[in-house]
């Protein structure tokens, strides 16, 4: 068995059967992807909360190829680039776009994934195309940003857990930048707003309310930020005035999930060594010795208290993988 608490953020005290690392795309094709196996990046977003009996695939591709164009630039990203040294690099050479999804951590691979967003920006925006292996259908396919079916911290890719095995990302990114600055704190920012104010901003903000994972073991934001009618977040408003929400498309709005968790004064919560991140709601941490079960606790104690509250399913945004695969966290009803 392969120790994984090195392999992911949480560092939860698991294993698994064997583990292959991915140094080149010339050795996928020789992979068998025999089940169980999970695909993984940085580790970031995946929480193992068992041992794994199956093979655990570290994608570390490496590179990146900029392609200037005379309204953009096109840049191709392989998959094992860690993301916050990617978007750092283009912030160097003047190359704007990815500013607001700075420090984000994890791997440029998970990104589409994941479909990362932050501070108004998703990277779904600026993906042209990506390059990947069909474990399925073991072959090369080539996928544009329609084929991967993005929605909020969703994707194809989500949706098909172990079909796609991502190896590089193309990202188009417009000379005619405009900046976003919609979200509190961005709002903030005055005088003329520049990428690198914002990037500045982003990593101070981020770094004031997320612990670093390298001293406190977390898989950043534990939950999405629940979308529901309008008509739902009148009736809540009624309750409570001051609830924290932003409009989404058509008639829904999505709900600041922290802000729930920390009015209903769960920031103290613990189970085991698992507890509420006290300076963001939105995050779970390991507090030096927890343990699988202490986490899924946690979350599903979570989830009942904003559901009985709130009406509100929290959905968890980390992958929590068990001894076959993926799991979900559900309620008792």
């Amino acid at each position: 068995m392969i120790e994984l608490a090195e392999r992911h953020t949480f560092r939860l005290p698991t294993k698994s059967r064997s583990l292959v690392e991915l140094n080149s795309s010339d050795d996928i094709e020789q992979l068998s992807f025999e089940e169980p196996y999970y695909l993984l990046g940085e580790g970031s977003n995946t929480l193992f909360v068992d041992d794994f009996q199956g093979t655990v695939i570290c994608n570390q591709l490496l590179g990146v190829c900029i392609e200037e164009q005379d309204t953009d630039y096109l840049v191709t990203a392989a998959a094992g680039e860690n993301w916050h040294n990617f978007v750092t690099d283009l912030r160097a050479r003047n190359i704007d776009g990815l500013e607001n999804l700075a420090l984000i951590p994890g791997s440029v691979g998970a990104a589409p994934v994941q479909n990362i967003g932050a501070y108004g920006v998703e990277v779904s925006t600026f993906i042209e195309r990506l390059t990947a292996w069909d474990i399925k259908e073991k072959c090369w396919v080539e996928m544009s940003r329609d084929s991967c079916e993005f929605a909020y911290r969703d994707s194809v890719f989500k949706q098909h857990p172990g079909r796609w095995l991502i190896t590089s990302v193309v990202f188009r990114l417009p000379k005619n930048w405009q900046p976003v600055t919609h979200y509190s704190p961005l709002t903030e920012l005055s005088g003329s707003v520049s990428a690198q104010k914002i990037f500045d901003k982003v990593i101070e903000v981020r770094q004031q309310k997320l612990p670093d994972p390298r001293v406190i073991p977390n898989a950043g934001s534990f939950f999405k930020n629940p979308v529901v009618p309008k008509a739902q977040l009148d009736d809540l408003l009624k309750k409570w005035p001051a609830m924290v929400y932003f409009p989404v498309a058509g008639n829904q709005v999505k709900v600041a999930a922290g802000w729930l968790i920390e009015h209903l004064g769960l920031k103290t919560e613990t189970v085991g060594e698992a507890a509420v991140n006290p300076n963001q709601a939105l995050v779970l941490i390991n507090c030096g010795q927890a343990i699988g079960g202490d986490v899924t606790q946690l979350a599903l104690n979570i989830m009942k208290q904003v559901a009985d509250a709130s009406g509100i399913i929290l959905e968890p945004e980390v992958r929590l993988v068990g001894e076959q695969g993926l799991i979900q966290l559900v309620l008792e009803k």
